[in-house]
């Protein structure tokens, strides 16, 4: 939810949809630096968290971090505006930051790997004995981006010093745009098998729940509504009824119609409405139609 005019908005916005839990941006996603958090701005953000009980809430990162840069001074500034917004997280009471891997740009996956783990060393020598859990976000695997592989997620968290520090937020439509074809109860099995060697299905902590307007394989981030792009509907019946992810976080990132910024004027959109609905008849529905749960 958008939190533009007030870190409030997100709140009253997701009421009004009827959503349970939240992620939000705790600063500006196309800006390296902002402005510090006031007072006032805290208060009203606990003040609407309590009034409206929607919990829990996760921030997504800037999405101009690259902690895998090649650049020095780009790598720098990317663990600088992280650490910023861990301590925003921490100040409003979020409990965890998502973020990309980041890409590896002109270089190897390998080098980009390791320069992940060690700015995230960083970022966490920084952040040492506090709450907010960092969550590396599966990636599509556009251009040179790092993660779209769970091998990769889970090189990275290994050669981190402090690995149990660190969890994954799952993204559907980037598993599928990576090559991930959990369309069928197979398909699904072998995938959550392979999550399990190499990162652990207990460290999946969210999971972002988007259709793919792109084929499987694609390599392309591109959401769509739940059951009207190329994942169909059964994958989320299927995964809302696996008990390994029974109470995480289930967060959609679809397109909206409202763009309303004052409290007053937000508009309950009903796109959001119809994928939350969507999400929740197949939760209700039981058994998928190939009588897998």
């Amino acid at each position: 939810m958008s939190v533009a005019g007030g870190l409030e908005n997100a709140f009253v916005a997701g009421a009004r949809v009827g959503c349970d839990c939240l992620q939000i941006f705790v600063k500006n996603q196309r800006q390296w630096t902002a402005p510090p958090l006031t007072e006032d701005q805290v208060e009203r953000y606990r003040q609407a968290a309590t009034e409206t009980g929607l919990a829990p809430v996760v921030a997504h990162a800037s999405y101009l971090l690259n902690l895998a840069s090649p650049n020095a001074v780009v790598r720098k500034r990317s663990i600088r505006a992280m650490v910023d917004e861990l301590d925003r997280c921490d100040l409003l009471g979020v409990s965890a930051l998502i973020f990309h891997p980041g890409a590896h740009m002109d270089d190897s996956m390998h080098e980009g790997i390791k320069r992940a783990a060690r700015s995230l060393d960083e970022v966490q020598r920084r952040r040492r004995g506090r709450a907010v859990t960092i969550l590396l976000e599966c990636t599509a695997g556009q251009g040179s981006a790092i993660g779209w592989q769970f091998e990769q997620l889970g090189d990275i968290i290994a050669r981190t010093k402090e690995p149990d520090r660190l969890g994954v937020c799952l993204d559907t439509c980037h598993l599928f745009a990576a090559g991930y074809d959990f369309r069928k109860v197979d398909g699904y099995a072998a995938m959550i098998d392979q999550l399990d060697r190499a990162v652990g299905v207990s460290r999946v902590r969210c999971i972002h729940a988007n259709d793919s307007k792109r084929e499987c394989g694609s390599r392309v981030d591109r959401h769509e509504h739940i059951g009207e792009g190329c994942l169909g509907e059964e994958p989320f019946r299927r995964l809302l009824h696996d008990a390994r992810f029974a109470g995480r976080p289930l967060l959609i990132e679809t397109e909206k119609t409202s763009r309303s910024t004052k409290p007053s004027s937000i508009e309950r959109d009903p796109l959001d409405v119809k994928n939350l609905e969507t999400l929740r008849r197949l939760r209700a529905s039981g058994r998928d139609s190939h009588g897998s749960r």
